[in-house]
């Protein structure tokens, strides 16, 4: 199936950066890097749930209020949205 005809049918715009511009995506990049190395690779999971719930604790506990980023000034992403 050709991925602009699929995006038609299901009516939904592709969005997509100019040819030799990678860093629309960089942060998206970044975040499922770390998730894979701090998360989903060091365990083995038995069922497609616990792979869900690991991933969901992840983003939403320990990569929001726990572990802090340069990009914030070293602060948490839940810190630099209630800071500003």
């Amino acid at each position: 199936m050709n991925q602009k005809w699929y995006c038609e049918s299901v009516r939904v715009t592709e969005s997509m950066s100019k040819a030799g511009c990678p860093y629309d995506n960089a942060p998206m990049e970044r975040y499922f890097n770390t998730l894979k190395n701090e998360c989903t690779n060091l365990y083995e999971f038995q069922t497609e749930e616990a792979l869900y719930r690991r991933v969901e604790e992840f983003a939403y506990a320990n990569y929001n209020h726990v572990r802090p980023h340069s990009f914030n000034a070293y602060r948490t992403p839940y810190q630099a949205r209630i800071a500003s």
